[in-house]
């Protein structure tokens, strides 16, 4: 019997698309029960569940293969949350789409978004990173941005606030790799930094420790070589300059028996 391997499943994944749409996928994502992708010509696609408008395709029909969004052929990347899509076009704009009970697309409303809609004029933004109700971007100018559910403090902010557009988390204005978990979020700066914030009751924030959540980004450790970090439900992995893997945080399927990093 042929063995699958992720590898294997990538590459078929990858297969599919390129049949199914008119060009090579670029960018895929994946949220909660949804997939979406960016082709070379610059169009967008999507595919599963939508019962919350995360396709983005004007309706709440589910879709078993990929389908374009809209007909615009700027789109550049894309991040996907549990129900909800943010994407950015080529020309710095930033957009989002679906579920948004708690803020989580941005536009001021708590109203679920079944198209496309964009975030503010700005005309900046750079890269973008959604968690399961969150979302978190950053701008030309290094700032950080970050909008939607916050009751672990993962937006950044220093309270527990939600919020329905993005605001500024603190000044910095050296960030440069950013990613969003479901109640955490973690960050890289253009210095080699690693900062997290949100919740830690897995010890996904790092910090020796699994009690208590910080409001505000904190810095794992005093290491400057950290240089691309990602976010789980309950855990944390990230990169070093030297090539090197590391991970903390949650470590235990139901029954598994696995213990806390």
């Amino acid at each position: 019997m042929l063995k699958f391997t992720t590898h294997t499943w990538a590459l078929l994944l990858i297969w599919l698309l390129a049949g199914l749409a008119p060009a090579w996928a670029q960018r895929v994502a994946a949220g909660g029960n949804h997939t979406v992708s960016i082709h070379a010509d610059g169009t967008l696609w999507a595919w599963g569940l939508n019962g919350q408008g995360q396709l983005g395709i004007g309706s709440l029909t589910y879709q078993t293969k990929p389908v374009q969004v809209g007909t615009d052929t700027n789109w550049q990347s894309v991040a996907t949350g549990q129900f909800h899509t943010v994407a950015l076009r080529t020309d710095g704009t930033l957009w989002a789409w679906g579920n948004s009970n708690y803020g989580q697309v941005g536009n001021g409303t708590t109203t679920n978004q079944l198209t496309p809609v964009q975030i503010g004029t700005a005309t900046d933004w750079v890269s973008v990173a959604a968690g399961y109700n969150h979302t978190l971007a950053l701008r030309q100018d290094g700032t950080l941005w970050a909008w939607g559910q916050n009751n672990n403090g993962q937006l950044g902010t220093g309270t527990t606030t939600y919020q329905l557009t993005p605001v500024q988390v603190g000044t910095a204005t050296t960030w440069q790799r950013i990613a969003g978990g479901v109640g955490h979020s973690a960050a890289v700066r253009t210095d080699g930094t690693l900062w997290v914030w949100g919740n830690n009751s897995s010890g996904q924030l790092g910090n020796g420790s699994t009690t208590g959540q910080l409001t505000a980004p904190t810095q794992v450790g005093t290491a400057t070589t950290w240089s691309s970090v990602a976010t789980g439900s309950t855990h944390t992995v990230a990169l070093r300059t030297n090539g090197t893997l590391w991970a903390w945080g949650g470590n235990a399927l139901p029954g598994s028996g696995g213990a806390y990093l």
